[in-house]
């Protein structure tokens, strides 16, 4: 009896390490799938043990893997179906990795043990699956900042556990999900203290039902979405409320009623449609309120700051209303109010009042050294505030409030590093200081922006395992932050690793004969070498004069050699010659990219010559993306290229001369160029021709990415050519419709839902056109003293009055001479080109369509070449100097890519 007991026993023993062997190779079969459809996988995953090896960012209990930390690996591929083999995983974070593409698998609703995903700012799309709903132990779900498309899973509604819910900054449509035919909806989600759904396309009703006393939230965000009817009177029910953002929706009906919510402390409920009203009762009520936001609602009559008011409050933002009183019983409270374009601020003097001048919208703030001088670092390393030399950690902080008004009071951000560094080293985090840079508001968003730079302790570098748990701790609201910058969210940029950090090979014996292979098969590779040398030289100089790109083919980091349709290719020795060596008296103009220089060519044609100074070289890529461009593309509009120089270590461009420099110059006053009204139209048309032969003719069809006042020349006849294809993005026949790309052009003129989704179309260069037609109209730059133009012409638009109300913003020089007739529908053709979504905004085609229209009303004939103007090109009277286009420090510069957090213009 007692051997048939042994027997038994042991029985159980085999089955049951039967099956542990079997659940560790289903873990170990899962990352060895990921790994397979993952490029740029952490070099420490070799082996067959992802726990007993030392797998960089990957954690185990009991030999089973429990959490994957990836965050900023510069992962790039696919989320695999195989992630369900983990089925003792409770965390995942994949985020900040804009390489993973691809929809989220169904499969992942296998994870029955998962409490924490995060895959934020990736570039995941399609729809959210609805096995989501089965992880019903999650408490942590953030998909921020991707492209998501699709309705809202009603699903989601078993995720009864759910804590923090953030499903904003991506392309989500349709209603909210609530309980219906027995399926639960997000009003079950008792437990859920945050939803997140703000910057989505989400439509319909909020739905009344949506709200109960039951609930727990405390932070409401439905900003930036497509909500229309009124507020449900249940939002009362939010007790512990603590923010509401409902702002720019379609909200009407009255302004809700807040009475009795005493734990609000921000409140926005800007840009709706609610019902005129006086400024609500409970606004002054509400004994924790530090915030205020109302802008653009019709509220009137007078703004009374009283005792009752909370002793809290900080901020009270009613722009754009109707306002015609203020007054402030209780001096003591440090309060900033803001009433710019409200009646009040109409009076005469009024703009001498503190209410009545523009919040600023950026502070020039960077942490400063802590008692010490910084170091003069080697390349890629920064200076810490401990002054010790390294490679930090960065990426950008929002906070999705802004409590406070002064963007350039130090006090905030120097307790939100305090905050920072406390949270880091109280987790055990090798952080050794942290610096915080550019506060910057986004108008679009009204996100509060940071730069941030982590830097380690003891070493220059982090490993990977450090920055993933630094990514972790800050992306799952692990940080003690300061409640004024609460909420917050973090979108991480790629880390340079070093190669030291790589995998470790536990067997000496194989190191060393590792070595000594490696060091006979070196010696091998160096005999080849030099006699390959010897004989590669020879060839060189004998192929030199017959191929003038092998000067670019033995680069490696320029790629294949370009492929030119009429551009040809200038020796260095060439443009030597041409322009007396380079000779100050042959330059026209100088900035950050290097030097143009006026030249003749032999044949008597005048051209600019563009040289890269050496600091400046940063892209081959770029660079032969402008010569390829240029030279296949052939248009009046368009700025012809004839040819270029890739030698002996030069970048250089030579273009057509354009005598009359930037459109930016003429607008500004730069040049003397008068442009009246009839010219404007003019260069409008011309500028939109060009682009509608990139988007229509040229084969395949061309984005030009960044459409600017900087890169639209005049003729000699003032005709507009469109300049500097460095960024432009073919659009092959299987990218038609849109291309997925990293963020590239200038703010003030980028097309927020490209900057949003990096989904690149034709339409991202009409918005950009739309920006340039609002600067041929106020001879503003897009951002000027912190103030959007386009945000500038939409508050003070009014459709029903003459030149729709735009006369404080027009440029006086439009009326001087003649009526601008057809002004207010140009305006409104360049708002149409700035909607915010890429569907509404029409082509360039029928852009050109329009203005032509516009033309006719202005007595201009389209199809001219010489239409008359009230002012005549007088190039005697400038002394006879042509200016050259290229004469200022904007025209020299690439515009470089954005971090992939998410910015639209500014």
């Amino acid at each position: 009896m007692e051997q048939v007991f042994q027997a038994f026993l042991l029985l159980l023993l085999y089955q049951s390490l039967l099956v542990s062997a079997q659940s560790f190779y289903r873990d170990f079969s899962s990352l060895q799938s990921l790994t397979e459809s993952w490029q740029n996988k952490p070099p420490s995953w070799v082996g067959s043990d992802p726990c007993g090896r030392g797998w960089e960012g990957i954690e185990c209990t009991n030999s089973r893997v429990t959490s994957i930390l990836l965050a900023s690996m510069n992962l790039v591929g696919k989320l695999s179906s195989d992630i369900q083999l983990l089925s003792e995983l409770d965390t995942l974070d994949l985020s900040y990795n804009k390489g993973l593409t691809g929809t989220i698998p169904q499969e992942i609703g296998n994870l029955r043990k998962l409490k924490t995903l995060l895959l934020v700012g990736c570039s995941f799309s399609g729809s959210i699956p609805a096995s989501i709903g089965s992880l019903q132990q999650l408490d942590f779900l953030a998909l921020n900042y991707n492209q998501f498309s699709g309705n809202i899973p009603p699903t989601v509604g078993n995720l009864t556990n759910i804590i923090w819910l953030d499903l904003s900054d991506n392309q989500l449509e349709g209603p909210i999900p609530i309980s219906k035919a027995g399926v639960l909806g997000l009003e079950k989600l008792l437990t859920a203290k945050h939803f997140h759904l703000g910057n989505n396309r989400l439509s319909g009703g909020i739905p009344a039902q949506l709200f109960s006393s039951n609930m727990s939230l405390i932070h409401v965000r439905f900003d930036g979405n497509q909500f229309s009817g009124s507020v449900p009177s249940t939002i009362s029910n939010l007790r512990n409320l603590g923010d509401l953002y409902l702002s720019n929706n379609k909200l009407n009906g009255s302004l809700p009623d807040l009475t009795g919510m005493n734990l609000l402390a921000y409140v926005d409920l800007s840009n709706n449609t609610f019902d005129s009203s006086v400024i609500p009762s409970w606004a002054s009520n509400l004994s924790l309120m530090t915030t205020l936001v109302l802008k653009g609602n019709q509220l009137n009559g007078t703004l009374d700051i009283g005792n009752a008011n909370s002793n809290r409050l900080q901020l009270i933002d009613l722009e754009n209303n109707t306002i015609t009183d203020f007054t402030q019983k209780n001096m003591n409270y440090k309060v900033s109010v803001v009433l710019v374009r409200n009646r009040i601020c109409l009076e005469a003097e009024a703009s001498t009042k503190r209410y009545c001048q523009e919040p600023t919208s950026s502070s020039l703030y960077s942490t400063q050294p802590n008692n010490c001088s910084p170091l003069p670092c080697s390349s890629g390393q920064i200076s810490s505030p401990n002054c010790q030399c390294s490679y930090p950690y960065t990426g950008t902080l929002f906070s999705r409030v802004i409590s406070f008004s002064d963007l350039g009071n130090a006090s905030y951000y120097k307790e939100l590093e305090q905050s920072l560094v406390t949270a880091f080293q109280s987790q055990n985090l090798p952080v050794d200081s942290v610096s915080l840079s550019n506060p910057f508001r986004n108008p679009s968003t009204d996100y509060l922006q940071l730069s941030l730079k982590v830097f380690p302790s003891s070493s220059d570098r982090f490993n990977r395992t450090g920055v993933s748990n630094i990514a972790f701790v800050i992306s799952s609201q692990l940080l003690n932050f300061p409640n004024f910058f609460l909420p917050y969210f973090f979108i991480g940029d790629v880390y340079g690793f070093d190669a030291a950090y790589g995998s470790k090979k536990s067997s000496h014996t194989g190191l060393i004969v590792g070595v000594v292979v490696a060091v006979v098969i070196l010696l091998v590779l160096v005999l080849l070498a030099v006699i390959y040398a010897v004989r590669q030289r020879k060839r060189v100089k004998r192929s030199a004069e017959l191929n003038p790109f092998v000067n670019w083919e033995l680069n490696k980091n320029s790629g294949k050699a370009p492929q030119l349709k009429g551009a040809r290719w200038f020796s260095l020795e060439d443009l030597k010659k041409y322009t007396n060596n380079f000779s100050e008296d042959n330059t026209v103009g100088s900035g950050g990219y290097g030097k143009v220089y006026r030249a003749v060519l032999p044949t008597g044609e005048q051209v600019a010559i563009k040289r890269a100074a050496k600091e400046s070289m940063q892209g081959s890529g770029e660079f032969k993306t402008e010569i390829e461009l240029l030279s296949r593309v052939h248009h009046k509009n368009l700025v012809s290229l004839a040819g270029f120089c890739f030698d002996k270590g030069e970048q250089m461009l030579v273009y057509e001369y354009i005598p009359n420099g930037t459109l930016m110059d003429s607008l500004s006053g730069k040049s003397e160029i008068k442009m009246d009204w009839m010219r404007r139209l003019k260069v409008a048309q011309g500028a939109a021709r060009g682009l509608t032969y990139l988007h229509e003719l040229a084969d395949p069809p061309i984005i030009h990415r960044d459409i600017k006042s900087s890169n639209i020349l005049l003729d000699e006849r003032l005709n507009a050519k469109v300049a500097d294809f460095g960024l432009s993005k073919l659009l092959v026949d299987t990218e038609r419709g849109h291309v997925t790309t990293q963020v590239k052009g200038t703010m003030g003129y980028l097309d927020p839902e490209y900057y949003m989704t990096q989904q690149l179309t034709e339409k991202s260069d009409v918005y950009s056109f739309g920006v340039l037609m609002l600067e041929l109209v106020t001879a503003r730059r897009p951002i000027e003293k912190g103030k959007y133009i386009v945000r500038e012409v939409q508050n003070v638009m009014d459709t029903s009055k003459e030149l729709f109300n735009l006369h404080s913003i027009i440029d006086p020089f439009i009326n001087k001479v003649t009526p601008p007739h057809g002004l207010e529908k140009f305006v409104a053709l360049a708002m149409r080109c700035v909607r915010e979504y890429a569907a509404q905004r029409p082509s360039m085609a029928e852009v050109v369509k329009e203005i032509e229209n516009i033309m006719e009303l202005a007595g201009l004939n389209p199809t001219s070449e010489s239409d008359p103007t009230t002012e005549e090109i007088d190039v005697e009277a400038r002394g006879g100097k042509l200016r050259h286009p290229y004469d200022h420090q904007e025209g020299f510069s690439y515009s470089g890519p954005f971090p992939s957090t998410k910015v639209e213009p500014q």
